[in-house]
């Protein structure tokens, strides 16, 4: 797995980069490849706020659901 100076990582193969006033969230390698194929993701109105660890979405896919956390 590449790792990114950039960015922040958390135990559940959630990044985040930070850059002014916005905030970029993505997962990992790691978790894309565990996943598979993206079927479905359900994902907040832009301009939601959210605390740290909060559900930010979800990513659906033939082997499994998983929630995506704000992680930081």
């Amino acid at each position: 797995m590449k790792v990114l100076e950039d960015l922040y990582y958390s135990k559940d193969h959630v990044w985040v980069k930070v850059e002014g006033d916005k905030a970029y969230i993505g997962i990992t390698d790691y978790a894309q490849d565990s996943l598979g194929d993206a079927e479905y993701i359900e994902l907040p109105e832009v301009g939601t706020e959210f605390k740290a660890y909060d559900v930010l979405g979800v990513i659906e896919s033939a082997k499994a659901a998983s929630d995506v956390y704000i992680p930081v």
